[in-house]
């Protein structure tokens, strides 16, 4: 058996003396593991690091083994991934959001906005959007999909502004008012109506709506708790967003 695929590194584990068992998510195999011989030499170490895109060739006598790859450089970014909180934590919390998925169930969509959002950590209202549906998307794919585009309680596709926890589905601001309290805001980037970047409130909104369901129907019957990683991203992109609108806001003035 054998196969070649792009693949972005998740993460490593030691296997004896000079191996590692190297994770990927690849383009058309899913998440996928391997043994990568003399993983941890000079050489390897700094292509096998979280975040970086390579060609892997994978080989196995049968389908079912864990198999060996051998690991060609394609984009090394994992030394500029380090330079931000927001980045630090971004590629861990992504990394513990594929894990959720079955090894070697392919999601090429996943594969490919991970690769956008790796390339946009650096901007802190970019990374923010796109992480946010990053995780509806790994919910859509485990069947626990939100539906934003019509109101649960009438059909209408305009000035959609409450997300239903019960359902799981968009509410309109009329129909939706008298039970305001009860409800998610739906974060105006959201709904489709608008293609403004999001702001702070924005973002903590929407954080606020996947993590509940996240929790719900994922991490909580999986007796698992919320990856620390996901709440260091979410402290760190809306921290360098509120910074980087003091900035913008102090060059205008």
């Amino acid at each position: 058996m054998q196969w070649q695929d792009r693949a972005i590194i998740l993460g490593i584990k030691r296997h004896g003396e000079t191996s590692v068992i190297a994770e990927v998510m690849t383009s058309e195999r899913g998440r996928h593991l391997g043994m990568v011989r003399s993983g941890r030499s000079r050489a390897m170490q700094p292509v096998l690091q979280p975040g970086n895109e390579v060609e892997a060739t994978w080989r196995a006598r049968l389908d079912e083994h864990i198999g060996e790859f051998r690991i060609e450089p394609v984009t090394l970014r994992a030394a500029r991934l380090m330079e931000t909180a927001t980045a630090v934590y971004g590629v861990q919390a992504m990394g513990a959001l594929l894990r959720l998925l079955p090894e070697r169930d392919p999601h090429p969509h996943l594969f490919e906005t991970l690769d956008v959002i790796l390339e946009n950590l650096h901007s802190p209202a970019d990374a923010g959007e796109l992480f946010v549906r990053f995780e509806l998307a790994v919910l859509n794919d485990l069947g626990f999909g939100l539906d934003l585009t019509e109101c649960a309680a009438t059909g209408a596709r305009a000035d959609l502004a409450y997300v239903s926890p019960k359902s799981g589905r968009a509410v309109s601001r009329s129909a939706g008012a008298p039970w305001a309290d009860k409800m998610f805001l739906l974060p105006s980037f959201l709904s489709g109506e608008q293609r403004e970047a999001a702001d702070a409130e924005n973002l903590s909104a929407a954080f606020r709506l996947t993590g509940f369901f996240l929790h719900r129907h994922v991490y909580e019957p999986r007796g698992l708790e919320m990856p620390a990683a996901r709440e260091g991203f979410v402290q760190a992109a809306l921290k360098a967003l509120k910074q980087q609108v003091s900035r913008d806001s102090q060059l205008s003035a």
